[in-house]
């Protein structure tokens, strides 16, 4: 079975694309068991209720597809679940990603990050192991369909598919018969090492950005942006390898930045959540936000879990006296029968190493930031590598202002201090943090679609016919523009190059450029789609020279 319909020309927004092309509703009868179901890019998608990908079944989302929910809550909450016998094949692309989001979202911004719980969210179902000793139901989508919410198994290396260059926004409505019941933008529950799951979005959740329960799946790129309860959630003997994960919280609403769970139950369950993590960049809401919320810490180890941290940044969490770090769980540890997360710290099973520490309510040392003395034994032993310094990221912004850059500014201690992780699966890096000189959120994720982050699509070197001899700065084409314009520049030698945008005012708005450079020329380009009509100047900064142009954004 295939949805198709006739092909549009797609070199036009995004969000004018979506409101022009035919319209499908998706019922949970239209992907049958042992169906092979496709959506493709040129035809807008409604999920209308719950809809399971059906046993055996397979759904193949083309890149470039738009998936939205109908409104309805409760049983009648909208969402995509794959159950642990069908495969999805999402595969979207840095700039054609596939979008889940709600009927009333226009891709356009008219739905901020305030508009959390408009849908349900999207479920992968595997036979991965838990440390359940069973099946296990998905809650809220049990009440629904109490057969197919199932997942688990003894299959570490199942496969549901591949999930890759996906966003998924404001999701988190209540699900199923009874009250509180959400579900995450993602819940994953008992996948296995055999699925792809990279360059994944959680944008606007009302509940968590992220759940895992159980599994074994191995992730990359994962982003949880302001998501009214925790950003990553793990239960239920969570492992894997996972890499390059970042998350930032709202000022509003915000539980723990990473609530790690080893149990659903029987805290003596095995597996246990041994998960390896590296290069994660965890933001909070913000040094002076108070925001609603459980978020005592920015990171909890509880209910018998273990787990490893290695080279990642957390950083910039709420302004409560009492807003720490880390806690451990730490129940009693003098008798053999009560299971806690400083058992599987002491047996060498939780580890955090190469890590930066940095902006805490309660403090930025080990001292004030953790209250437990064990740990501030451990994060303060140098044989570790944790430091409690300001990781000088380029920008922290909540706002649709281009100020989101969570790259390390030039001479940020995130920029060495890495150290290398003992598995195949792990890209060294030289850098501590989810992000290097590359900010891959660009383009594919709403942070960047709606202007959090300096839209820059591309910086490339060009020919110029060999070293140019002077520093220059260039005109940029076209001008006026609307809304992108490319900028040139060159250098005649190595050098750490700021490429800055200005307003009117002489307040900067944008940030293209903060990083070592060798002699050359190159051309950035500037989208300066969610800014005002006016003139606007941007400015390079290189070594002692300072070079300074004029350009005008005409809507």
């Amino acid at each position: 079975m295939r949805f198709k319909n006739i092909l549009l020309i797609i070199l036009i927004p995004v969000f004018l694309l979506a409101q022009s092309k035919p319209t499908r509703m998706i019922k949970d009868s239209d992907i049958p068991v042992g169906s092979n179901v496709t959506f493709s890019a040129d035809t807008l998608y409604v999920l209308d209720g719950m809809v399971f990908v059906d046993s055996l079944a397979t759904l193949t989302i083309e890149a470039g597809t738009v998936i939205k929910a109908k409104d309805g809550q409760d049983t009648e909450a909208s969402g995509l679940v794959v159950t642990r016998d069908a495969k999805i094949f999402a595969e979207g692309t840095a700039d054609r990603p596939i979008i889940f989001t709600s009927i009333n979202d226009d891709l356009n911004g008219n739905l901020d990050y305030t508009y959390r719980g408009e849908w349900g969210g999207v479920v992968l179902l595997g036979r991965a192991p838990t440390n359940n000793g069973g099946d296990k139901s998905v809650e809220g989508v049990n009440e629904i369909d109490a057969v197919r919410s199932r997942y688990g198994g003894t299959d570490a290396n199942h496969s549901s598919g591949v999930f890759r260059y996906v966003s998924i926004r404001h999701t988190g409505i209540n699900v199923g018969s009874s009250t509180g019941n959400e579900i995450q933008g993602l819940t994953c529950g008992a996948v296995g090492a055999g699925t792809v799951i990279e360059y994944v979005e959680s944008y606007a959740s009302g509940d968590d950005g992220f759940e895992f329960f159980g599994g074994t799946a191995n992730t990359r790129y994962l982003v949880s942006a302001f998501c009214s309860d925790d950003a990553f959630d793990w239960d239920q003997g969570f492992n894997g390898k996972h890499q390059f994960w970042f998350a930032i919280q709202a000022p509003d609403e915000a539980g723990r930045i990473a609530e790690m769970d080893g149990a659903g139950g029987n805290e003596q369950g095995t597996p246990y959540a041994l998960p390896v993590l590296s290069n994660v960049t965890y933001i909070g809401a913000g040094i002076s936000a108070t925001p609603a919320g459980d978020g005592e810490q920015a990171m909890i180890f509880r209910d018998n879990t273990g787990g490893y941290y290695y080279n990642s940044i957390i950083t910039d969490y709420d302004d409560a006296s009492t807003s720490l770090g880390l806690t451990i769980e730490d129940i009693d540890n003098t008798g053999d029968k009560v299971e806690d997360s400083r058992k599987r710290f002491e047996a060498g099973e939780l580890g955090l190493k190469n890590n930066i520490w940095y902006g805490f309510g309660a403090g930025n040392t080990v001292n004030t930031f953790s209250d437990q003395e064990f740990v501030k034994t451990y994060l303060s032993d140098a044989a570790n590598g944790n430091r409690a310094v300001d990781p000088m990221l380029r920008g922290i912004s909540r706002e649709t202002n281009g100020g989101l850059d969570p790259r390390p500014s030039s001479g940020s201690p995130a920029l060495s201090g890495s150290m290398e992780v003992d598995d195949n699966y792990f890209v060294k890096t030289s850098y501590v943090g989810a992000f290097g000189g590359n900010n891959w959120l660009i383009g594919w994720t709403a942070l960047s679609q709606l202007g959090y982050t300096t839209a820059i699509t591309d910086i490339k070197e060009i020919d110029n016919g060999g070293i140019p001899e002077n520093y220059n700065l260039f005109q940029n084409y076209p001008n006026p523009f609307n809304p992108s314009t490319k900028i040139r520049f060159s250098v005649p030698e190595p050098a750490n190059v700021k490429l800055t945008i200005y307003n009117s005012l002489g307040e900067q708005v944008a940030e293209l450029i903060n990083d070592v450079k060798s002699a050359g020329s190159y051309e950035v380009n500037w989208n300066a789609k969610n800014m005002a009509s006016g003139i606007y100047f941007y400015q390079l900064q290189a070594g002692s020279v300072v070079l300074t142009r004029k350009m005008s954004f005409l809507k």
